[in-house]
Formats: C-alpha cells, sequence, structure tokens
C-alpha cells in the first residue's frame, strides 16, 4: 500500500443523503432543515437524491436512521434536532440517549451520520446555531460519504506484490 493523503472532497453530485428531523423545538429545527437543505444544494447534492422525514423528537431519531441506513439506499445520513435544557433531568436523558443512539447506528450500519441535534441551555442558543450547525451537517455528510466511498474503493483494489 503506498502512503499517502485523501483530500477532503465536498463535492455532492451524485450522493444520496437522508436526513431524520425532530419536530420537538419545531422552530429550532425547522431553521437546521432549511440550512442543511441550502448548504446540500450549494455542495451539488440533487434534490431527487435528498430523503427527508420527521420524527417526534430527539429519541425517535435513531431508529429512523436506522431503518433509512438498513435500506442501504444512501451515502450518508444526517440528524437534526434540538434539545433545549429544562428544569428537570430530563435534557440529560434526551441528550445523552439521542447521540449514543445516533453513534451506535452509524457505526453498526457502517454509514456516515452528520450528527446536528443541539444541546443548549436556552432557546436564543439554539437559535443563535441553527443556521451554521444545520449547513456544517451538509458539509459533515458529504464530506464523509466521499470519504467512505474511496475507502471502499480503496479496499477493492487488489494487493501489488
Amino acid at each position: 500500500m503506498t502512503i499517502g493523503t485523501y483530500e477532503t472532497d465536498l463535492t455532492g453530485d451524485g450522493l444520496r443523503i437522508g436526513i431524520v428531523q425532530a419536530r420537538f423545538n419545531e422552530d429550532v429545527c425547522h431553521g437546521l432543515l432549511a440550512s442543511c437543505l441550502a448548504e446540500l444544494k450549494h455542495l451539488g447534492v440533487q434534490d431527487e437524491d435528498i430523503l427527508h422525514v420527521s420524527v417526534p423528537g430527539a429519541l425517535e431519531i435513531p431508529l429512523a436512521l436506522q431503518k433509512m441506513a438498513e435500506t442501504e439506499q444512501f451515502d450518508a445520513l444526517i440528524a437534526l434536532g434540538a434539545v433545549i435544557r429544562g428544569e428537570t433531568y430530563h435534557f440529560e436523558l434526551v441528550s445523552n440517549e439521542s447521540g449514543a443512539g445516533i453513534t451506535r447506528v452509524g457505526l453498526d450500519a457502517g454509514i456516515p451520520i452528520a450528527n446536528a441535534v443541539l444541546t443548549t441551555e436556552n432557546d436564543e442558543q439554539a437559535e443563535a446555531r441553527m443556521e451554521v450547525k444545520g449547513a456544517d451537517a451538509a458539509r459533515v455528510a458529504v464530506e464523509m460519504a466521499n470519504l467512505a466511498l474511496a475507502l471502499e474503493e480503496l479496499a477493492q483494489v487488489p494487493d501489488e506484490e
């Protein structure tokens, strides 16, 4: 094997992307989605290559991601949501479990997942981050999809003897 460097590829043309968006904290989640879709389009991902589904909240995101991954129709997935601290322990439970579930789905299925489930102290912090994080998720999904595809191709190249 030759030692080299893989150059980051943010070309979205031809990539198939699945998006799972929570509806809880709806305004923030709509902002995340709008900026994510705009960035995917900017990167060259075609509308017909994007599937967007919504779920009630952040705890439901991992199951929807898992079902999408099982179809083997996507090059990358994106998780969008907002968990905003309240007065109870529920914030920690939802934040930790949704994050762990998203990570587990990606590793188990071998598919890149961009996690843009915001975890903030208040609405103002979530609103301040939604546009940037939605666009970041799009870039992460495209970059990691291209990296995964390149590494899969590398695995198909026979060793030189």
